[in-house]
């Protein structure tokens, strides 16, 4: 019988999603929970498993087509009349159940799980190839081949990697084992057989004689990316927030050589290694420590109902800056954490964020946000605040600078802070306290042991 598989709601309302790129193709046989497909929401990608067991019979979209919450996606041929279960499982699985909209079915054993065989096959007609080179995973369609292979365990950067080197990650597998395949692995193994990385790969140091612009293969003057997903709708939420709120952003220059020696006692306590505690933690802390006292600046403007929403909890949103474009997820209730849960928090986020997994839940909401641009090497800017939000804090890099300290002229470790703020809900006088409160804990950590 054929049995039909439609497009799910991923969650958070969103109406449609993007294919990025199928696993499986049209005759390939899959088992229950197998992925089938990556599909990118306006938030995140997400990885669709199979609620069936059977054959691929039709593939009613290609990859770069946008796809309806339930519009037909996939039809499979299965086992069974019309009466039967839509996937029959063994005895010993019989509670099992298809899960349409999520994470599969429940485990069947408690040991590690087992990697998908991993079928190359025909490749479709058509490949939208600027897809599947922003896509999370290196499945790539090829020639039909008879053998089956297990998927080489790597991450989304490291596949990213290794296909823009060329380099097939079953090769690496054979060399390495089965653990999970590294760049350190990647990078390896193209010095071994001699694979260079493209040009565009190269950081020059000069920037007036070593520069030369990259340049398409073909000779093109121009490249035409196609705004899909997270891009897309990060660029309508920037137009939306900064047309609605008007933006005002201030800024401040503080002295954190206090904080960088905190940071340098606690990285020399060997009870904390486990943990890799940075400025932004502290800067975390800092924030949620402030807005007790600034409330405006953790409330929303509910147009439809005339109101002012104060939020009593934090709901911290971390900008990262990811392949797919920029992201803001959120550590939940990050004003109950302490500063090395903080910390952990921060680097799990990022973490995923690079990976590609955030998943939609993680990015809905929040109440205020920090957005790192020193990592850049950048000492200021005027970041545009995230739709809901009154305010958002860009942490510039540390730099040592002459600096006035205790009526002489000392190297100091010095920060740049911007915050923008929605002038309809915060004014000038509450933007600046609130920023004085956050470089005052930075100045003098010990400070926070007066704040409740």
């Amino acid at each position: 019988m054929i049995a039909e598989f439609r497009l799910p709601d991923l969650g958070e309302g969103l109406a449609e999603a993007e294919v990025v790129q199928w696993l499986v193709a049209p005759g390939d046989p899959v088992a229950l929970n197998q992925t089938l497909a990556e599909v990118e929401t306006a938030k995140a990608v997400v990885e669709l498993p199979s609620p069936y067991e059977g054959t691929v019979a039709t593939l009613h979209a290609e990859a770069g087509e946008t796809v309806a919450v339930g519009a037909a996606l996939i039809d499979f041929e299965v086992v069974g009349d019309e009466e039967s279960a839509p996937a029959p499982v063994p005895e010993s699985t019989e509670k099992t159940q298809p899960n349409l909209v999520g994470y599969g079915a429940a485990p069947t054993s408690t040991g590690r799980p087992a990697r998908r065989a991993r079928r190359t096959g025909a490749a479709p007609a058509v490949v939208d190839t600027s897809v599947l080179e922003a896509a999370p995973h290196d499945a790539t369609p090829s020639a039909a081949v008879d053998s089956v292979v297990e998927r080489p365990r790597s991450t989304p950067p490291v596949r990213a990697h290794a296909k823009r080197l060329g380099i097939d990650l079953v090769l690496v597998a054979a060399e390495v084992g089965d653990r999970l395949i590294t760049r350190a692995d990647i990078d390896g193994y193209a010095e071994r057989v001699g694979v260079r990385g493209p040009a565009s790969s190269v950081v020059h140091t000069d920037p007036v004689s070593s520069f030369t612009p990259a340049v398409p293969g073909d000779g093109a003057r121009e490249t035409r990316i196609p705004i899909r997903g997270v891009r897309k709708h990060t660029a309508a939420a920037m137009v939306q927030s900064a047309f609605t709120a008007p933006h005002v952003t201030v800024f401040h220059t503080v002295d954190v050589t206090a904080t960088m020696d905190l940071l340098a006692g606690l990285r020399a306590d060997r009870s904390l290694d486990a943990h890799r505690i940075g400025p932004l933690a502290v800067v975390a802390k800092a924030v949620c420590l402030a807005l007790g006292r600034t409330p405006g600046l953790n409330s929303r403007w509910d147009e439809a109902a005339g109101e002012i929403v104060q939020h009593h909890y934090v709901d911290l949103g971390i900008a990262a800056a990811t392949d797919r474009g920029l992201i803001v997820p959120m550590i939940r209730d990050a004003e109950r954490l302490t500063l090395i849960e903080l910390a952990d928090a921060v680097r799990t986020l990022a973490e995923v964020a690079r990976s590609g997994k955030t998943s939609p839940a993680e990015l809905a909401g929040g109440t205020f946000s920090i957005s790192n641009i020193g990592v850049f090497g950048v000492d200021a800017g005027t970041p545009i605040l995230p739709p809901g939000q009154s305010g958002i804090l860009a942490v510039g890099a540390v730099r040592r600078q002459p600096w006035e300290f205790r009526g002489e002229i000392a190297l100091r470790q010095m920060m740049t802070l911007s915050l923008s703020f929605d002038h309809r809900l915060v004014d000038g006088a509450e933007g600046a306290r609130f920023l004085k409160d956050v470089a005052d804990l930075l100045e003098e950590p010990g400070r926070a042991m007066l704040l409740r």
